[in-house]
């Protein structure tokens, strides 16, 4: 073997008398500091983040959501359940969360439901409304 390196290739690993074996540990945290995508583990994060697109309504789903506002306001504090839309403030999309609670009021100038509870939920968030419980 005749390469730039043939004089070394067989020789025993040189182990040093004065400087201690550093671990593999203590080797890896001298290159910590040089790392060259800070803030790449949080974005990894956040892009794995589930998130939904938001489905509009059929015709059918918004004919039973108006007839569930009218029986709202014919029943005294019915307890319902809503499920209804929250955008992400981070990315496109959202997620759908269910509330249970005692309804209140419509309240036609915000254009939010009002609960008993004092939750508020907007009505173009509102997906579907159940009744829980007969008044």
């Amino acid at each position: 073997m005749n390469t730039a390196y043939s004089h070394i290739i067989n020789r025993p690993h040189h182990v040093s008398r004065k400087h201690p074996h550093m671990s593999n540990y203590g080797r890896a945290a001298q290159f910590a500091a040089f790392k060259a995508l800070d803030g790449f583990e949080e974005e990894i994060a956040e892009s794995a983040r589930y998130v939904e697109c938001r489905q509009p309504l059929t015709e059918a789903e918004l004919a039973a959501l108006d007839a569930a506002f009218c029986r709202l306001l014919e029943l005294e504090q019915p307890r319902i359940t809503v499920t209804y839309f929250i955008p992400d403030a981070q990315k496109a999309g959202g997620v759908y969360v269910q509330y249970t609670g005692y309804f209140r009021f419509l309240d036609r100038s915000t254009q939010r439901m009002k609960f008993v509870q004092g939750r508020e939920i907007p009505l173009d968030a509102v997906a579907a409304v159940q009744f829980t419980e007969e008044e």
